[in-house]
């Protein structure tokens, strides 16, 4: 993820409340009945960002895009809520992880306090992969949440697919 997305997702985050009811009704509709209580704890900055990508993918693959890809689209960062970390607190986590690197922050998480949260947020894409997966989730939803910051070249998902969800992210 570059610096740029992050500083566009900063200010993004700084707007208060959810999606439109609208948004919201729709992006149920394209989730499992496991995913949605998922969906529901995603923080409101959370929720928005993930509509606008499920828009954008939906956009790239038309109306008939398949259902496990929308709800990847939609709950690709649904591992953050495991730390439980507003936005000041990403941004701290975010220049933590940067400094320190991923493998050390995220042995944080054997910690307590807000050193453990930061190890928390830093492996948001496998606690979100293993929280769809017990959802219930399609393998396909589940891996997206685990690889969408990996290089194509590791995905498991097809090359096509992944590059239409990570275009959308952008």
């Amino acid at each position: 993820m570059d610096l740029w997305h992050n500083v566009r997702r900063f200010f993004g985050s700084l707007r208060p409340g959810p999606p439109p009811a609208a948004d919201r009704e729709w992006a149920e509709t394209h989730l499992l009945t496991g995913e949605v209580p998922l969906w529901r704890a995603m923080s409101n900055p959370d929720q928005r960002h993930a509509v606008r990508v499920a828009r954008r993918v939906e956009a790239a693959l038309g109306p008939d895009a398949p259902r496990p890809v929308m709800a990847a689209a939609l709950l690709h960062d649904v591992g953050k809520n495991d730390a439980h970390l507003r936005t000041y607190g990403r941004v701290i986590a975010t220049v933590t992880i940067w400094l320190a690197g991923t493998k050390t922050v995220a042995a944080w998480t054997q910690t307590r306090g807000l050193w453990r949260r930061i190890g928390l947020y830093a492996e948001y894409p496998k606690l979100g992969s293993e929280a769809l997966l017990l959802a219930g989730s399609d393998p396909l939803t589940a891996a997206w949440a685990q690889e969408h910051h990996e290089p194509p070249e590791d995905w498991s998902v097809p090359r096509e697919i992944g590059e239409v969800l990570a275009a959308a992210d952008e």
